[in-house]
């Protein structure tokens, strides 16, 4: 058994108090804490919390970009005994809002945040507000004076197993956000298992950057850093990123599908296709040309590369491998706290594969070929919902919404979403994901959402690149020869129809991707179902509803 959430953290400042824990950047200068330094923060901020009145069992809200105080806020709460409400930082003012009025919130943690002159009205007058030591991050009461004014001896609340210690909400990719419910013991497993089955040791190093508010960051990073050791390195904000990925070195890092996209096209600029593919051909010239690439991302010092979130092109997989940087596509859920498959440090991963279960997961198929998971780190249900927690297991196995093939070693192919299957006029169903992985292969092509619902053939609208030069007679050539590459592979009833380059972005501010940066499908079919409608020409550009 691991030991207990709030012993692990306390025994972490017993054996290792003076080991780097967490590194911050602020102005530029590099704040950090020692595990002594961290805790001994988070238990004045945690009697802090008590003398505002808040005691174990409250629920609080959290909202902030990554950084170091959101760690030492977390483990506040933990050590004390509350239940922490993470929000996704680039949620707007009615999401936060709806978040801490459904969990029922007696207080918000408030740090870092993007645009918070319009979030922050989302935050009810009445709740207790406590503000990080960041600009823009106004509240009632700020962090130095709580944490400044706490006694040096702290007395932790000693939670039980099955006590709440976190709601977790879904990013709302297919609606309203739910509160999935986690124990102290879901998230102590979550640490221990995933910290033990990566391969994670005492002196690694990750840079978290991906919301901590998500389940997979809060799982990979945060609670493997407790067992596992790992020094957390964060980012200022998004034009230092890669200034702040080379001060970190990582040896374990992940991204989503997105992200590995744009930093290929990031390599691809500088050293082009044709070129880097000629040189990766050279032998000795193959290492130096890996060595850069990598020494140019932060990099080099990896060990282990991860994507998780949405589906990721086997090409792109392909392609990185041949950089060598070989990436092992994880899959877990909220409802799992992200806990569901991966493969670790040393392990060769299958691309086209999201790897397979992890130790105590039980993975099969239902009806549609869904996948079903049962792990013992499962929610607890949703908060407040108990009607659809109960229509969402099957004989003891969580209905994950996810289509799936498992082979006969165990690795586990996702095929696409059970809702996004989509039937076209002429009575045929299309499973979109496999199309857009198809797509990926050019390269100009960031990413790629294809409809077809009350069509008689699938229509694919794409993001490029930005910063393509490129005339527009051969943007179309290229283009055309992709969709002729794609539909020689697809059987008639999938083939495009017409590719459509959508000019206006998708992003988090508009909706049209996850704060996980997953695409919103039905938001995007809805919002570009003129363009559908009147494509004519097999290529064509449309610049948004605003342009119309």
């Amino acid at each position: 058994m691991p030991a207990s959430l709030q012993q692990q953290i306390l025994d972490r400042v017993r054996k290792t108090p003076d080991q780097l824990y967490l590194c911050q950047p602020i102005d530029r200068t590099w704040k950090h804490w020692t595990w002594a330094e961290a805790v001994d923060e988070a238990c004045r901020l945690a009697a802090g919390l008590r003398k505002l009145g808040l005691g174990p069992g409250d629920r609080i809200g959290l909202i902030s970009k990554n950084c170091a105080h959101w760690v030492i806020a977390d483990m506040a709460m933990i050590l004390a005994g509350m239940v922490s409400v993470p929000i996704y930082p680039t949620a707007n003012a009615r999401t936060i809002r709806q978040v801490l009025d459904h969990s029922e919130a007696r207080a918000c943690i408030i740090g870092k945040l993007e645009h918070a002159e319009t979030q922050l009205p989302g935050i009810p007058d009445e709740l207790l507000t406590i503000a990080m030591p960041y600009p823009g991050a106004k509240a009632d009461h700020d962090w130095p004076d709580l944490v400044a004014e706490s006694p040096e001896r702290f007395e932790v609340h000693d939670a039980a197993e099955d006590d709440l210690a976190t709601l977790l909400y879904t990013s709302g990719s297919t609606g309203e956000p739910k509160g999935a419910m986690h124990s102290f013991d879901n998230f102590s497993f979550v640490g221990e298992s995933l910290a033990t089955a990566i391969g994670v040791r005492d002196g690694d190093r990750i840079l978290s950057y991906l919301p901590l508010s998500h389940c997979t960051e809060r799982a990979y990073v945060e609670a493997g850093s407790f067992y596992g050791g790992s020094t957390l390195y964060f980012v200022e904000s998004l034009e230092t990123f890669m200034e702040d990925l080379q001060h970190a070195e990582p040896t374990l890092f992940g991204s989503v599908p997105r992200l590995w996209k744009k930093f290929q096209l990031g390599v691809l600029e500088k050293i082009p296709h044709n070129k880097l593919e000629k040189l990766l051909k050279l032998p000795i010239v193959n290492m130096l040309i890996r060595h850069k690439i990598k020494r140019g991302l932060g990099l080099h010092k990896g060990e282990w590369f991860a994507s998780g979130s949405a589906p990721i092109a086997p090409v792109l997989l392909e392609w990185w491998d041949r950089v060598g940087v070989t990436i092992c596509e994880g899959w877990g859920m909220t409802e799992t706290f992200a806990y569901g498959t991966q493969v670790g440090r040393g392990e060769k991963p299958r691309f086209g594969t999201i790897s397979r279960a992890l130790p105590g997961v039980e993975l099969d198929t239902g009806y549609d070929d869904e996948l079903l998971i049962r792990c013992p780190c499962m929610m607890q249900g949703y908060y407040k919902q108990e009607e659809l927690t109960g229509e969402s297991f099957e004989n003891g196995y969580f209905r994950t919404g996810d289509r799936a093939f498992i082979d006969a070693d165990g690795w586990v192919k996702i095929t696409g979403r059970v809702k996004e299957v989509f039937k076209t006029t002429k009575g045929k169903y299309v499973a979109p994901v496999p199309l857009e992985s198809l797509l990926a292969k050019n390269e100009l092509i960031e990413q790629a959402c294809v409809v077809g619902d009350h069509l008689d053939q699938p229509v694919a609208l794409v993001q490029l690149a930005e910063h393509i030069e490129l005339e527009m007679r051969e943007l179309r050539r290229q283009l055309v020869e992709t969709l002729d590459s794609v539909n020689d592979e697809l059987e008639p009833h999938q083939k495009i129809s017409h590719i459509i380059v959508i000019r206006e972005r998708w992003t988090v501010d508009n909706e049209l991707l996850t704060p996980t940066l997953k695409i919103r499908r039905p938001q995007i079919e809805k919002r570009y179902r003129p363009a559908i409608r009147e494509a004519s020409d097999r290529i064509s550009f449309y610049s948004g509803p605003e342009h119309d």
